[in-house]
């Protein structure tokens, strides 16, 4: 999607952040237009999740600028849905999954709806709204424990999109799912940026689930962020020199990218709770899912 002449979704103005006196970013300027469909890779340590702090508001530039659909982090905080990192829910978690979607609309206010207390008509009608908008309509009424981690993640998304905000920050949605349900939830994500004009901006480590819906990538490495389409990024030179080591990039039979030789590379599938084995494995050769 051409970014041109629109109104930025947000933008990043030579921003720096430190943390515990160490510099996690610095001099980065970055990006996203209104409708846009925008990864942010990195490794780990990337400063992947404080530049999501940054545009919720919760963490404070040290120098440079920012601002958040025509305003400083945090004002516009109804317009902008975040998921965090995946939770996951004990199977015998009994809140129903509309319950789930519920907490994005009144959950920062008094957190559960109180026992007895009948929402609005309006407000049943955008749960039930955002819940159709995910596809997960059929098991919105079971409890979230009995369902699975793409049903679950479904409705976690509904609960960033039950305000209808016009950005939307998921951090690391795929992480964790099998490879149908990447696919599937990447998919969504794509469909529903296309057709609300929602600017999204999704943390990821596998760039590949992704491949056929981004508009952009935002890679963050060395303190340094790189922004582009997959094909002027993600390419051997533009990150060896952001990583400063040698590193290839392969494209399979299939399509997919293989990245060899960077630290915790973003064209790869890992498992979130295997990271020492993955990690390994990564520097061992290329790999792809």
């Amino acid at each position: 999607m051409s970014t041109s002449g629109a109104t930025p979704a947000f933008e990043l103005r030579a921003a720096s952040v430190r943390l515990g006196g160490t510099t996690v970013w610095s001099e980065l300027s970055a990006s996203v237009a209104r409708g846009e469909f925008v990864a942010l890779l990195g490794a780990n340590g990337s400063g992947k999740s404080t530049l999501l702090r940054v545009l919720l508001g919760a963490l404070a530039l040290s120098a440079g600028s920012a601002d958040v659909l025509g305003a400083a982090p945090g004002r516009s905080a109804r317009a902008v849905g975040y998921l965090p990192q995946r939770r996951a829910f004990d199977s015998g978690t009994r809140l129903r999954g509309r319950d789930i979607v519920r907490l994005g609309l009144d959950g920062d206010r008094y957190g559960l709806p109180l026992p007895g207390r009948r929402a609005s008509a309006a407000a049943r009608a955008r749960v039930a709204e955002a819940i159709e908008l995910v596809g997960a309509s059929a098991y919105a009424g079971r409890a979230i424990g009995e369902a699975s981690g793409g049903e679950q993640q479904r409705l976690l998304i509904a609960q960033a999109l039950v305000r209808k905000p016009d950005l939307l920050l998921l951090d690391e949605p795929l992480d964790g799912l099998d490879l149908p349900s990447q696919a599937a939830v990447a998919a969504l994500v794509a469909h529903i940026s296309r057709s609300h004009g929602m600017a999204v901006l999704l943390v990821a480590h596998d760039v590949n689930p992704l491949l056929p819906y981004l508009d952009r990538v935002i890679y963050l490495a060395g303190g340094r962020a790189v922004e582009g389409t997959v094909e002027e990024v993600i390419t051997a030179e533009t990150l060896s020199e952001l990583h400063g080591v040698p590193i290839e990039v392969l494209r399979a039979s299939d399509g997919r990218l293989v990245v060899v030789g960077a630290p915790d590379p973003p064209a790869h599938h890992h498992d979130r709770h295997n990271r020492a084995g993955a990690g390994a494995a990564a520097h061992s050769g290329a790999h792809a899912h």
